[in-house]
């Protein structure tokens, strides 16, 4: 049974014809009738009846026809979808970021990727976790692009490409009435001595921030391990300890006291990763070449950091 054979079916039941189905198919009737005998044949019951010099569906027709329309319409619809999937003016993207991404940098891209005219018919779902689920998701097909920290899950790194994107700056988060609220700038080896709120290992900046800690020579004093930004913001505000946070563009600056880390280790690089050897519709790529140009264009040519 092939589909070409059941949308011959689904002519001939609309005309119950032999005749006008195969003239409105462009087929000959020879080959009308080995087409429907070849359904009935694998089906083991009777599709059609002579009825004077028509013929009409029998009741296993008319059952069987409800089905193989279903199927024709789920078909055709599904060709359609990735008709347009593969039209770079119409797809679908399925993007992933990490918290602090979805504060600036992700809603500006999006915004300047939708001002161009092409772009306009491209549609998006976003989903924001940490870079260790959002791989899992990328690794899985639930994505087709993760903005976020390198991973660092064995097993994992050899399946992601990976391509830099921005650098995030690193600040230093201490409550208002703290004594390092009062330096205009503080080194890790300052934080160092204070309990410190500090990012888990669920969290693609706890590398980073083992990473600098380590390049400067000191150990932090870990009173607590949070995953989310403002969660360690929270405690930090009252008076638990001190942290190292990113760049967080909505930040109220009320709330702690935030400031520049003078140490040269204060970045977190920003990858945009995707599946080694993975087909990539026409849209995904077009909007990973924008995001990569738009951020060298306005980020890394001028020294610019998120």
């Amino acid at each position: 049974m092939n589909i070409r054979h059941l949308r011959f079916f689904v002519e001939l039941a609309k005309t119950e014809h032999m005749a006008k189905a195969a003239e409105t198919l462009g087929i000959s009737q020879p080959s009308l009738s080995y087409a429907i005998s070849s359904i009935e044949n694998e089906l083991g019951v009777p599709l059609f009846e002579k009825e004077g010099r028509n013929i009409r569906l029998t009741n296993y027709g008319k059952i069987y026809l409800k089905y193989v329309k279903s199927s024709l319409d789920e078909l055709d619809r599904g060709g359609e979808f990735i008709s347009e999937l593969l039209d770079v003016n119409r797809g679908h993207i399925r993007i992933g970021f990490t918290f602090t991404m979805g504060q600036d940098l992700i809603p500006e891209l999006i915004s300047q990727f939708r001002k161009e005219d092409s772009s306009a018919g491209i549609t998006f779902d976003y989903s924001q976790d940490t870079t260790e689920e959002l791989v899992k998701r990328l690794l899985n097909d639930d994505l087709d692009l993760v903005i976020s920290s390198m991973p660092t899950t064995p097993g994992e790194i050899e399946k992601i490409s990976a391509a830099h994107l921005v650098d995030q700056e690193m600040f230093a988060a201490v409550p208002n009435s703290h004594p390092l609220a009062q330096k205009s700038a503080v080194s890790l080896a300052d934080l160092a001595k204070y309990p410190m709120i500090y990012y888990s290992k669920q969290s693609g900046l706890r590398q980073r921030l083992d990473d600098m800690f380590q390049s400067a020579g000191v150990t932090p004093q870990i009173a607590m391990e949070a995953v989310e930004d403002h969660t360690i913001i929270g405690f930090v505000h009252w008076g638990f300890g001190v942290a190292v946070i990113p760049h967080l563009p909505q930040l109220d600056p009320r709330v702690v006291t935030v400031l520049p880390i003078k140490d040269e280790v204060n970045t977190h690089p920003i990858y945009v990763l995707k599946k080694v050897d993975h087909f990539l519709t026409p849209a995904v790529t077009k909007f990973e070449q924008f995001i990569s140009s738009y951020c060298h264009k306005h980020y890394i040519s001028e020294d610019k950091m998120v």
